[in-house]
Order: structure tokens, then sequence, then C-alpha cells
């Protein structure tokens, strides 16, 4: 802490359309000092999760926006510096959600120790963190999924995506992934081993459907929307069940799209298939946090829910690494940076 300076990146402007690095500031500060009952913590790993977008504003949302000029949001993995509360010292490492800066202050009501002899530190940004506990959410509180039945879930290579599908497996169901490209699609039958894949980017896209879906879909989860769900929708079964949890392709958007308009049809699938649709937000679950932590750890720790990591070293490369979640750049893995 010598220098007395604070990096942050902060909201320069809000976005029209998808983020850009003009979006993006990056300012010095000093260093926040504490009162009682406050610590003091250094960022070490920052996680990046496309909601981020979100945040930003002028788009769609269940977080509420960053105003103009405070520091970019997100999960965090954290030193203490200096501690003036009776449950931290300095040392301990936490999960923190203080967003894209390298100190800040908590009254420790937001911030949660970490052990890394029970798991990986970057776990808590990943399987054990934000993204674990959406799929698990969304796979265990939103829906009774029955076993045996088939379970599709888009955007099955991302970070919460491979983990929803995980869950289903574990949970009995016959699991079938959708994302994009040859190499995308091995890693979720060969490393994850769903029962089969469905490659959206592939000319025979419909045909891979057909092949993948011959008993049609039973429980459906969510992730990017788009222009492939009115493609799948039409293989609902009766009393199929869905749950949306995002809709990645959309974030930016803050109109309509054009082209055609497929909500008669699904109202129709809806009223004469009787099929339950809900959606959920995970800010507004939190309380099961330690519910979803009891399940997911040991599932973690013995390898039933594999999860893939990619690093970049770097504060400064902040930005630069959310803008790939949504240029196709990156593989499908949980993205971290490093703060050094």
């Amino acid at each position: 802490m010598a220098d007395h300076s604070n990096r942050q990146f902060t909201l320069a402007a809000r976005p029209d359309g998808p983020a850009k690095l003009a979006d993006f500031k990056l300012v010095r500060t000093r260093i926040p000092k504490i009162s009682e009952g406050q610590v003091l913590f250094r960022n070490a790993l920052f996680s990046i999760d496309p909601y981020q977008r979100n945040l930003m504003g002028n788009g769609s949302s269940e977080w509420p926006t960053i105003a103009i000029g405070d520091p970019m949001g997100g999960p965090t993995v954290a030193v203490v510096e200096k501690s003036r509360h009776p449950d931290f010292a300095a040392g301990d490492t936490i999960q923190t959600w203080s967003g894209w800066q390298d100190y800040a202050v908590s009254d420790g009501s937001d911030i949660r120790k970490l052990d890394e002899a029970v798991a990986p530190l970057s776990t808590a940004l990943g399987p054990l963190g934000l993204t674990g506990f959406t799929a698990w959410y969304g796979m265990t509180k939103v829906h009774d999924f029955n076993p045996g039945g088939t379970l599709v879930v888009t955007g099955a290579a991302g970070a919460v995506g491979s983990t929803a599908a995980q869950l289903g497996k574990l949970r009995g169901l016959r699991v079938v992934g959708v994302a994009g490209g040859p190499a995308k699609t091995a890693y979720l039958k060969d490393v994850l081993g769903l029962d089969d894949a469905i490659d959206y980017k592939a000319a025979d896209f419909e045909e891979q459907i057909k092949r993948a879906l011959p008993d049609g879909i039973d429980a459906f989860y969510e992730n990017v929307g788009g222009p492939m769900f009115p493609v799948l929708m039409e293989y609902f079964n009766p009393h199929a069940k869905m749950v949306i949890c995002g809709t990645i392709s959309d974030y930016s958007d803050t109109e309509m799209p054009r082209g055609i308009n497929y909500l008669p049809r699904l109202i129709t699938l809806i009223h004469y298939r009787f099929i339950a649709i809900m959606a959920f937000a995970t800010p507004y679950v939190m309380d099961t946090f330690p519910e979803f932590l009891a399940e997911m750890t040991p599932l973690v720790t013995s390898g039933k829910i594999r999860y893939g990591e990619e690093f970049v070293d770097g504060f400064e490369k902040l930005p630069a690494t959310l803008l790939m979640l949504f240029d196709g750049s990156h593989s499908g893995k949980k993205l971290i940076v490093k703060a050094e």
C-alpha cells in the first residue's frame, strides 16, 4: 500500500448496444480508511460474468444499474489488509461483491470467509459462487424435474450452463446441451458426459435437433434466448417445464427484435401442451445460498461437478475481458482476472 493508490474501473457511459472499452474509465483514488466494525481488503481475483453487462444500463436487467462514475460491480476474492471487525483478521481470504477496484471496505455483512483447504479459492467465483448458485437454484428450486425425462440446456458450455447440465445428469435426466462450435459440443459430451450436444452454429442445426431429441423436451434450462429458441420450442412435450435463467443474446437490446413474431405460436404451445415456464433472479433468493453450499461443495470437491477456468493476468485487462464474453473469442470457460 506504499503508493496510497486505489485503482478503479468506473462506468464512464451507458452502452448504446453492446458494451465497449470507452464505456469504462480507469481512475486512481486514495485507499479507504476503516472505522470500528469494518474491514479493509485488497482484491486478488475478479469474476467476469455476462450479467455485468446488465449492470451498465441500457439493457434488460434484474440487477440495479451502476451509477455513472461508480466502480464496475462484480464478485471478487480478496485478502483482508486491516480489520476492526471481531469476525475477521488481517490475512483472511474472503469472497466479496466489491467490483473492479484494488481496495474496498465492508462492515462484514456482504463477505464470507474462504478456506483453501476445502476448495480452490477460485471456485468461490465459479461453481461455489454466483454462477454455481444460479445453476443450482434454477435446477433445484424453480421446478421439480422428473428423472428419466430429457433436459435441454442452452449455453451449456458456459459457467452456468455446464453446471446446470451436470446437475441434470445427477438428478437422473437425459441431458442435451446446446453450444456453438464443434469444440464446445465435444467438450459437453467427452468431458462433462452429457448424453448429446447440438451445435447451433452448424449448417445442419435443425437436423441435429431432430437426432438429439427423438422423444422431445421435458425440461428446458434457458441461458441464451435469441433465434434458436423458436426452433427448439416446437419440441416441447406436454407438461414440459422451462426455467428462464438468462437471455445473453438479448442483454444489449432495448427494443423488440425485428423479424417474425413467434409469441403467438409460443402462447399456443403453452396452452395446448400445458407448458410451465418460470423465471428467477438470484438477487432475490440469496437466502438459500447456505443450502446451495451444503449440497454443492462436496459435489465440486469430489469431482462430480466439473468446471473450467480461464485466467487472465492484469487488472488493466478487466474491460477487454468482459467484452470477450460477447464477441465469441473465449472458450466458454469461467473467466477470472488476476489483479497482478
